[in-house]
């Protein structure tokens, strides 16, 4: 069935979706791994491994056009080269699931990115065989998925709060009159916590308990700071209890700092919603601090972190087939963020299971991580020698032409 695909690489997970063109608008995750790339011996990269230290890179995608490359063994590996090298590898993986290439491919990239930093990818993926690539930022895919499940009206705002693991941003779009939508404002943070800092502000409540000598599992802690309910509840990380409103004290500065820096980038603008978006917007305080300073609406997905993703594809369908009219809203996951305990998942010991106050996460797919093979020669010499996407096998060189992320 022919289909357009979404590739959005994260600095911890690349997700990707897709979209079908005889069928609904709406999109589906398709793949989800996380964004390493180990480099071996024999000069092949596997993906999603992390490694040896010195052999793996990580956070790459967001480093497009920095003049420092990244040191994995003996080579020197441009952030544009690893970021093309994943989103191929991501192609051919979805290849080889759907039976066919994709007819349009879109990628996200931070809306603060200008001509140079587009340019450097567009180069890089091309270097790998991919030619039909559109780049959208993340704020406007963002919008694009929610706008298939309401309907936003000609010259209505959207703000998009998005908090990750590593990185935070403020946005404000506009959807104009042909149905698309423009960029109107943008921050991003960079003094701001993110998700991976409110994981080590638990990480450092619990080992207050347990003693210098006591073991925490990260994996844990990241899954725990999701997982508290209301008020007066708690959580139990690596047997140690604690309270909600513990945490909410811990994170309370952090998070107050996230927010004002989101209502100065709205400025005047009085938007009809605002989206969450990110794998750190799980944390009910989150939502529970913007629903008190904004007059609107706070909306999220039941996995916000995949609602860039859905909206690339979305927007690659857009780019092939052009705005359709209208169609009636659909039946939508969107829930105000604040009061639903179906955005929050347990970890430990919950206490009262059976009130079901917390529910799973939505599974993510089967992932069956394969090397990407390479030839044994210098990395930033065998992008434009990479067979196209969905050919994984490793392929000799004809050239030794360069070409750079």
């Amino acid at each position: 069935m022919a289909y357009v695909l979404g590739v959005d690489v994260g600095t911890t997970r690349t997700t990707a979706a897709v979209c079908r063109l005889d069928g609904a608008r709406d999109a589906e995750i398709v793949l989800v791994v996380p964004s390493f790339l180990q480099l071996t011996d024999a000069g092949t990269f596997n993906v999603g491994e992390r490694g040896v230290a010195g052999w793996t890179a990580s956070g790459f995608a967001r480093r497009v056009g920095d003049a420092v490359p990244f040191a994995l063994g003996p080579e020197m590996c441009p952030a544009e080269e690893l970021t093309a090298l994943l989103i191929m590898w991501v192609v051919g993986e979805v290849v080889a699931r759907e039976g066919e290439q994709p007819r349009h491919l879109a990628v996200s990239h931070p809306a603060g990115w200008g001509p140079y930093r587009r340019g450097q990818l567009y180069a890089a993926l091309r270097a790998v065989g991919l030619h039909d690539v559109t780049l959208v930022p993340e704020p406007l895919a963002a919008a694009e998925n929610h706008a298939v499940r309401s309907r936003v009206m000609p010259d209505a705002s959207l703000a998009v709060f998005s908090l990750g693991s590593h990185a935070f941003s403020a946005s404000v779009v506009r959807r104009a009159q042909k149905r698309t939508f423009e960029l109107v404002n943008h921050v991003d943070g960079v003094d701001h916590h993110t998700g991976a800092d409110f994981d080590d502000l638990l990480m450092g409540l619990v080992r207050g308990r347990l003693g210098k000598d006591g073991l925490v599992s990260s994996a844990e802690c990241e899954a725990a700071k999701r997982a508290f309910g209301p008020s007066g509840q708690s959580v139990v990380v690596s047997g140690v209890e604690i309270a909600r409103d513990e945490f909410v004290d811990e994170i309370r500065p952090s998070v107050d700092h996230l927010v004002g820096t989101f209502v100065r980038a709205l400025g005047t603008v009085q938007p009809d919603a605002v989206l969450l978006v990110g794998g750190g917007c799980r944390m009910p305080v989150i939502g529970d601090a913007l629903s008190s300073s904004v007059d609107c609406r706070v909306l999220a997905e039941a996995a916000p972190e995949h609602s860039v993703a859905k909206g690339l594809a979305v927007a690659a369908r857009l780019v092939l087939m052009g705005p359709e009219a209208e169609p009636a809203p659909l039946d939508t996951s969107v829930l105000v963020h604040t009061r639903e305990a179906s955005l929050r998942f347990p970890v430990g010991e919950v206490p009262n299971p059976e009130d079901d106050e917390f529910s799973a996460p939505p599974p993510r797919p089967p992932v069956d991580v394969s090397p990407l093979e390479l030839p044994p020669r210098r990395v930033k010499r065998v992008a434009s020698a990479l067979k196209p996407a969905g050919r994984r096998s490793g392929s000799r060189s004809r050239d030794d032409d360069e070409d750079g992320r």
